[in-house]
């Protein structure tokens, strides 16, 4: 069993589940209903029938349910909600476990707790105490969801004070108004006397989206893990800020290339640089703190997630499963990006949308052994929300120095890179899905430019693919 803190998530293998609520009640304490969403990629419900709770206690899918509560000595509480994975619907990649106080905050609760639990076995997989509740009325407490086709718990420990109903909305479900009180009686009216004067109320502090408490909750786990890592991330965010991308969700992966002349790169920590401002970049886009990385050579590789848990040294592990090899096949590696986020990777000449856009970090020193596969994989995902940020390391027509901003040309330069630069300017394509700039040496581009960079062309193609119906 996992003692888990906010943050925090471990891989699922059980397929039917309980995650129970429990805490002490006597009197006095405000009454506690657990409750649960079925949410798409996109972070919202389908419909108001995706919100199971105790006045809809099961989902149509049978997937979801909501148990009930029981009472055990002392004061013992628990509220249910069970779920079955194999019964989860395509659409649906996370289950988020909730709750709602009712006469009080959560900070009035004494013994709060989230256990889940095999629902099979009995066997407790998971523990994930609540210390820190203060005014909030509703609270999500963790949730279930859907990573490279595994499925996975993490503890979140987010709360509202605006109650079950900002909760609910920030999910996407409808809320109706309060109704208005029926108009009294003449009776009622004579009877009445004047009210005493009261003070206004103070105004209701501005709701805070579940996003942006995931990010500042992110940060925080940052902070106790890698101050370096930290000042990245705060970097990104800047950038972000500035293109209006601040609370912007995306999937991220990194494709790297493990052609042997990528040798000294990789030995002077220079890769390792460049994944960590990946990462950093993934930790502001990515729920799930992770960014998915493929390599190519003369095969293409998929190799695992990069996270908070494994970035340190995440280059010089990678190279000790997957040698450097002798060639550099880009379309081995788009082969399966496509594959994995869109289930294939054959060609497409028709639109195909998804809730969540991807967001690809493509880095190479060498020219593509294998040109007219990458290309026909760059036109047919132009048909998906899927972006390539292809990054050349060595000299190019567009080359950027150490002050960012200035283009590098001379006589020669940029014919090792001159597909790549086809392959951003390529007009057969739905639409323009890539952006390419190459670095001599990415050390001295300092993080401020490098993620001006990274984000140059992708605010304008994510406008574009909400356009074009790529994203739903």
């Amino acid at each position: 069993m996992a003692q888990m803190s906010k943050g925090s998530n471990l891989p699922i293998t059980a397929t039917r589940l309980q995650a129970t609520l429990s805490w002490r009640s006597s009197p006095g304490t405000p009454d506690v209903d657990a409750s649960a969403l079925l949410l798409t990629a996109s972070g919202k419900v389908r419909d108001d029938d995706d919100f199971v709770f105790y006045n809809a206690p099961q989902h149509a899918s049978g997937a979801v349910s909501h148990d009930g509560k029981r009472s055990g000595p002392d004061g013992a509480v628990t509220d249910t909600v069970s779920v079955d994975l194999g019964r989860i619907e395509g659409q649906v990649e996370r289950v988020v476990i909730a709750a709602s106080a009712d006469g009080g905050s959560f900070g009035q609760v004494p013994g709060l707790a989230l256990s889940l639990a095999d629902a099979d076995t009995g066997a407790v997989i998971a523990d994930f105490a609540i210390a820190d509740a203060t005014t909030e009325t509703a609270f999500v407490f963790g949730e279930l969801y859907l990573r490279s086709g595994a499925w996975k718990f993490r503890a979140v420990g987010q709360g509202y004070s605006s109650g079950l109903a900002g909760l609910a909305t920030d999910f996407g479900i409808t809320v109706d108004d309060a109704p208005t009180d029926a108009a009294p009686t003449d009776a009622q009216t004579t009877a009445a006397p004047a009210p005493a004067p009261v003070s206004a109320p103070a105004p209701a502090a501005a709701p805070v989206s579940l996003k942006k408490q995931k990010l500042v909750d992110m940060e925080k786990r940052v902070a106790a893990t890698s101050p370096q890592l930290l000042s990245l991330t705060k970097k990104a965010a800047v950038s972000l800020e500035k293109k209006g991308m601040g609370e912007h969700t995306a999937r991220v992966a990194l494709c790297l290339d493990i052609s042997a002349s990528m040798s000294g790169l990789y030995r002077s920590g220079k890769v390792q640089a460049l994944a960590e401002r990946v990462l950093a970049l993934g930790l502001r886009f990515d729920d799930d703190g992770e960014v998915d990385v493929f390599l190519f050579g003369q095969h293409g590789h998929a190799a695992g997630t990069m996270n908070l848990e494994n970035f340190s040294d995440f280059t010089h592990s990678m190279l000790k499963r997957h040698r450097l090899e002798g060639a550099t096949s880009y379309g081995a590696a788009m082969t399966l990006v496509r594959e994995h986020y869109f289930g294939s990777a054959a060609p497409r000449s028709a639109p195909h949308s998804d809730d969540l856009p991807v967001y690809v970090m493509f880095v190479t020193d060498g020219a593509a052994n294998d040109e007219r596969r990458a290309r026909e994989q760059v036109v047919s995902s132009s048909y998906e929300p899927l972006f390539w940020q292809f990054m050349a390391i060595g000299r190019s027509t567009k080359s950027v120095d150490h002050q960012g901003g200035r283009r590098l040309f001379g006589s020669g330069a940029g014919r090792e890179f001159r597909f790549l630069e086809e392959l951003d300017d390529m007009s057969e394509r739905y639409l323009d899905n890539a952006d390419f700039f190459a670095v001599e040496d990415p050390a001295n581009i300092d993080d401020e430019t490098m993620f001006e960079l990274l984000m140059s062309e992708y605010p304008t193609w994510l406008r574009n693919a909400r356009d074009r119906r790529l994203l739903r």
